[in-house]
This record gives C-alpha cells, sequence and structure tokens, in this order.
C-alpha cells in the first residue's frame, strides 16, 4: 500500500502562483504515473477553475459537493472527490462560501484539526500518492488546518518588488504551525512569474539563497503567456501545450519535489 504524502502550497502574499503552481505540479505528477488528489482550499476557486470550466465549478459551489461543506459538517472528505478528465487527477472543489470559514471553524472542538481528520479514510487506502492541498492567501485557523493536514510545505514566491513582501511573516506562521504540528516539514520555495530581463528578478534570487535552512528550488517558474491561455480554457498548461516553456518548468519542479518529497 502506498504512502500518501500531502503537500500544501502557501503564501500569505496574494499573486504568488500558488493555484497555478498546485494545479500544473498536480498534473505533472499524475503524467509521471502518480495516483494525485488536488484539494482546493480557497474561495476564489482558481484550483477547481483549473480543471473544471465555470458552469460545472459553481454547480459545485453551490451544491453540496464542496469542501466548505465537508469541513463545517466534519465530514469524511471521500464523499466529495470529483474526477477530472485526466488518468489519476482527482479534485475536492472549493466553494465562495470558503469566505467565511474562519468564523464557522471558530467555535469546532480541536478546530485546527478538522481538515486531517477528513482526510484520514482517504489517507487510510493508500489510494493517493499525493495529495496536494491549495491555501488561501491568509494566516489563520483554516492556514493552520491545512499545515496541520500536510506533510510538506511549498512556498511559491513571485519574482516581483513586492514578492517577498510578507515572507517573515509566512517563517514566524511556519514556525508557530510546528508546535502543534512537528513533523509538518518546509520543504522549499518556489520561485514563480520570473522575468530575467528585469532587475528584481535577481534580487528575488539573492534574498532568497541567502536565507539559512529554507531550500530555493532550483526550477524557475517564468513568465509565459500560455499559463494564461490555458487558465481560460480550464487546462493545466501542459494538457494546454506540452512543447511551452511553462509547462516543461513545471515538469521540472514537480520532478524536484518529488526528489525531496522521498528522500
Amino acid at each position: 500500500m502506498a504512502i500518501t504524502k500531502t503537500i500544501c502550497f502557501a503564501n500569505n502574499k496574494g499573486g504568488s502562483g500558488k493555484s497555478t503552481t498546485c494545479a500544473n505540479v498536480g498534473y505533472a505528477l499524475s503524467t509521471l504515473g502518480k495516483k494525485v488528489l488536488l484539494i482546493d482550499g480557497d474561495m476564489q476557486m482558481n484550483l477547481t477553475l483549473s480543471f473544471f470550466d465555470d458552469e460545472r465549478s459553481l454547480e459545485f459551489a453551490k451544491s453540496d459537493l464542496n469542501l466548505y461543506r465537508g469541513i463545517t459538517e466534519q465530514k469524511d472528505l471521500s464523499d466529495f472527490i470529483q474526477h477530472t478528465d485526466y488518468k489519476g487527477l482527482d479534485l475536492i472543489p472549493s466553494s465562495t462560501l470558503m469566505s467565511s470559514i474562519e468564523f464557522d471553524l471558530f467555535t469546532k472542538w480541536q478546530r485546527e484539526f478538522i481538515l486531517k481528520k477528513g482526510l484520514e479514510r482517504i489517507k487510510a487506502t493508500g489510494k493517493y500518492d499525493y495529495i496536494l492541498i491549495d491555501a488561501p492567501p491568509t494566516l489563520g485557523c483554516w492556514v493552520m488546518n491545512i499545515m496541520c493536514a500536510s506533510d510538506h510545505l511549498v512556498i511559491p514566491v513571485e519574482a516581483s518588488p513586492w514578492g517577498l513582501f510578507g515572507i517573515a511573516n509566512m517563517f514566524e506562521f511556519y514556525e508557530q504551525i510546528r508546535q502543534v504540528a512537528p513533523t509538518l516539514n518546509l520543504l522549499g520555495i518556489a520561485v514563480t512569474k520570473a522575468s530575467e530581463r528585469k532587475n528584481y528578478f535577481k534580487q528575488t534570487i539573492d534574498t532568497l539563497s541567502s536565507l539559512e535552512n529554507v531550500r530555493l528550488f532550483s526550477s524557475i517558474i517564468r513568465v509565459d503567456s500560455m499559463v494564461e491561455w490555458s487558465q481560460d480554457v480550464s487546462k493545466p498548461v501542459m494538457a494546454y501545450k506540452k512543447s511551452s516553456r511553462a509547462a516543461q518548468e513545471y515538469m521540472e519542479l514537480a520532478k524536484e519535489i518529488e526528489t525531496y518529497v522521498n528522500r
């Protein structure tokens, strides 16, 4: 039986490329023969929209078949899994109702472990090699839930003047989470939306490379219009145009993540 590894993609800075990275790394792993479950933990539903069109995504959001219902009703999340069009790749969709999740969790017993408990049966079956969770750009009880349910944390960072804003808060939050989830491992930082022609690209790399005891993935995701085109048709960029630079870079990042997870 496979041991399921759970990886969350989180950054309290919006626009860091979390959802896109989670979606494309998940798809890349599935093309490598891995069975992957994606979980959309963000009210913006970008991960869900990466695999389902607007109409289908809204159907999920308005129904009882979304993560919000599973969490607020503290159910086994097995019943909320949806199959995508891609072999070995499933998804638990989000809902716009996730905007109130902090309030809904406030009175729950052991509220920081509700997601972890909801995933127990799924992980026990060993059906999936990986569970990838897309976290919202906040640092609250819900993100604590996501991190407590995860084995590894990947922090996508946009290579822009504001990309590093709040990274210190992210590290501080991670250390706080480790007090209740000591096995959570900071797997590394993934640089996204990079343009080597910009001066701040080198500044971003130099700053992140100087951080002690923090891995910087060598696979850098550069700006590529194919990503936006693929999002417009609700497909991972590798499924939209396998030969694109972004597709190749996400594949390399997925391989790198898998290497470090299995060490």
